[in-house]
């Protein structure tokens, strides 16, 4: 049997599709592997911010095309570049563990600290989301847009004069970046994540239960309420690019604790609210959380 796996080019792309076909390979190492990468909207056009460019689907729309020409049998993504609501034939398979959640704040050397940045310090990132949670945190600061590959944007650091960048520390890990000291974990209570950040998305054909079977092998049970969780939270707030969305949800002891947050389109109102209760409740409390924050926002 040959599965063919599109990924985007990019070092992690291509690193997280790797992981996921050697997870694969341990349980059936009978399978032949083929990766396809595919150049997507968001890969080609590097200059344009994402919320100008469009929604999420920048980043899968020409991988999606792929699996539903059956042309190739898998993609990997990142989960959080996933929209809420996928091509009619495609569905998104099992996940394994998910990686760390957190996003992370890469500084220029002598800062060790996100209070260390000096007043007016300038700020690196792409998202909305991690914009104006930061802003609330240091409304001192200045945040400029910047984008491309977790390396391009580093390195940004010192050819734009930053005083640091904001990445999600699933990238970092899963490329064995040692950044020591210039790197701080942002506290969710700072930065809540993207939902389902750090997670990976396995996106297949709806009628492929064969492959479907074979996924089953390398599923995270509590990684995949997780998704199942944020992933709602995240289609009832009609979350996009567009506007700041955070989520996450803990599972423990048979309880899940959903806290999610949603924003105005230019930072003005963020609103961030939790919710708890039983797990198998998931569904029902991240589109209950939804409706509550909607109301708070106004956007409803």
């Amino acid at each position: 049997m040959k599965i063919i796996v599109g990924s985007r080019g990019s070092n992690l792309a291509l690193t997280q599709t790797n992981m996921v076909i050697d997870s694969i390979k341990k349980v059936h190492p009978e399978i032949e592997f083929e990766v396809k990468v595919i150049k997507t909207k968001g890969d080609i056009l590097k200059d344009i911010p994402i919320d100008k460019l469009g929604g999420k689907e920048i980043f899968i729309k020409e991988i999606e095309k792929e699996l539903l020409d059956n042309t190739i049998h898998m993609a990997i993504h990142s989960m959080k570049d996933m929209p809420g609501e996928l091509p009619k034939g495609l569905k998104l398979s099992f996940s394994p563990i998910r990686e760390d959640y957190r996003d992370v704040l890469v500084l220029r050397e002598g800062l060790k600290s996100i209070n260390d940045i000096p007043r007016g310090g300038v700020i690196g990132t792409g998202s909305k989301r991690r914009k104006y949670q930061i802003l609330n945190y240091r409304p001192d600061l200045e945040v400029v847009g910047i984008r491309g590959n977790i390396e391009t944007r580093i390195s940004k650091i010192y050819t734009e004069n930053l005083d640091g960048v904001i990445l999600a520390a699933a990238g970092i890990h899963r490329l064995g970046l040692e950044l020591g000291e210039n790197m701080v974990y942002l506290d969710k209570d700072i930065v809540l994540p993207s939902p389902t950040q750090g997670i990976l998305a396995i996106e297949i054909r709806e009628d492929n239960h064969e492959l479907e079977e074979i996924l089953k092998s390398i599923a995270h049970e509590e990684t995949g309420i997780q998704c199942k969780v944020e992933r709602v939270f995240l289609k009832a707030v009609g979350g996009s690019c567009t506007i700041p969305v955070g989520a996450y949800c803990e599972v423990k002891e048979g309880k899940i604790r959903l806290e999610g947050l949603l924003g105005t389109a230019n930072g003005e109102k963020l609103v961030r609210k939790s919710i708890e209760g039983d797990i198998n409740q998931g569904e029902a409390l991240g589109e209950s959380l939804a409706k509550e924050i909607l109301k708070e926002v106004n956007i409803i």
